[in-house]
Order: structure tokens, then C-alpha cells, then sequence
């Protein structure tokens, strides 16, 4: 039987790459900002492209805060894609402007300490040996970046959780950022798996099993 995913329609723009890459791998989805469809779904998944203020002032239009926290405080997965994954820390900082975020991980997302940016392109993820993300890949495998903003420092304390976040990292340059987040039913990525091919499709069935 085919997962039901909700890919959560706010306004941002990789949601067309998205729908291909989840019908892909097996997904029934729904482009959607319906809250009880959204809420009824085996999964959510939230993108995200351009500005963090602009993807905040969308996702607040529709409640989208509310919701990915309704589903994740009754264990139901919700996936994060780029600035969708930017959203669920606690803050964004762009030309000075600071917006409140998601807040379901403490931390900053921050303009990259490098030279060249956007970050775009290709690179290699330092995942953990157990991750459930990325089973089935090599530890060189490549995925899609295209940023220029990120969580450079991992404020979370997970004292007393049995299962602690599990926490990807990649370098851009000299600057290292968060790459990846697992932590529960909540995953979340940098990078854009829609646009990594074949590893990009592993890792979207990775999560659908986790459904």
C-alpha cells in the first residue's frame, strides 16, 4: 500500500521537483495547505526556496508553525527540505533582519563563512555509521546544495533522551554547517534530495519506510 505524503503548499518554490521525486519512490501525494489533510497524512513534507523571512511569513499565512508541531507532537513524521529545514530552528538572520522560526530545534541559521557563495553544487555528507537517512550509501556519496545560509553551531542539549538527535555535517570552503537532521519522527535536510538522482531517491525511500 502506497504512503500518503502531504507536501505542504505555502508558497515556496521546489514543490513540482518535490511531487516527481516523491511519486518516484512510491509516494501518493497531495499538494496541500488543507490542515486536515495535512495532519490525516502518513507524512508531511515541507520545502523550501529563497528568503527564511519570506518562507516564514508563507508557512505563518497557513498555520504551517501549528501544524508541523500538532503532527510532531503526536510522533507523526515531517520532512524539511532546504530553507524547510532552516525553519524548524529557532531563528534566521538574513541582511540584519532576524525572524522567529519554527523553533522545534534551538539554534541560528546564518549566512556561511566562505568566499564563494551560494554554496552550489555537488559534496559529500559526514553521516553517522547507524543513520537511518542514509542507509544504504556510501560515505561518499554526493548530494545537491544550492545556499547560502545555514546552522553552523548544534545548540541542541539532548540530556535525558534515550535516542539523541542525530546530526549530519558538510563543508562548504572552511565553513562547516549542519547538512542533515534526525531527530525522531522530525528529519530534516540541507540539501535538496529531489535534485540528487539516484542517492537523492534512496534517501526519500529511507524516510518513507519511517512512515
Amino acid at each position: 500500500m502506497k504512503k500518503n505524503v502531504a507536501l505542504l503548499d505555502y508558497g515556496s518554490g521546489n514543490v513540482r521537483s518535490a511531487h516527481r521525486a516523491l511519486e518516484r519512490v512510491g509516494a501518493e501525494v497531495t499538494v496541500t495547505a488543507d490542515p486536515d489533510t495535512v495532519l490525516a497524512a502518513d507524512g508531511l513534507l515541507v520545502p523550501g526556496v529563497g528568503a527564511y523571512a519570506a518562507c516564514m511569513a508563507g508557512l505563518n499565512r497557513i498555520y504551517g508553525p501549528r501544524l508541523i508541531g500538532q503532527r510532531l507532537a503526536g510522533s507523526r513524521p515531517v520532512m524539511g527540505i532546504c530553507v524547510g529545514m532552516q525553519i524548524m530552528f529557532e531563528k534566521g538572520v538574513e541582511h540584519g533582519e532576524q525572524t522567529q522560526g519554527c523553533g522545534q530545534w534551538p539554534g541560528t541559521v546564518e549566512k556561511l563563512d566562505a568566499a564563494v557563495l551560494p554554496h552550489m553544487g555537488w559534496n559529500t555528507v559526514s553521516a553517522a555509521a547507524d543513520s537511518e537517512m542514509f542507509a544504504g550509501l556510501d560515505t561518499d556519496t554526493r548530494f545537491y546544495f544550492v545556499h547560502s545560509y545555514g546552522v553552523k553551531n548544534w545548540e541542541f542539549q539532548p540530556d535525558g533522551l534515550t535516542t539523541p538527535p542525530q546530526v549530519t555535517w558538510s563543508t562548504h570552503e572552511q565553513c562547516h554547517f549542519v547538512a542533515a537532521v534526525e531527530n525522531g519522527p522530525l528529519w530534516a535536510t540541507q540539501f535538496h534530495p529531489e535534485k540528487s538522482g539516484d542517492a537523492g531517491a534512496t534517501l526519500l525511500e529511507n524516510w518513507l519506510k519511517q512512515l
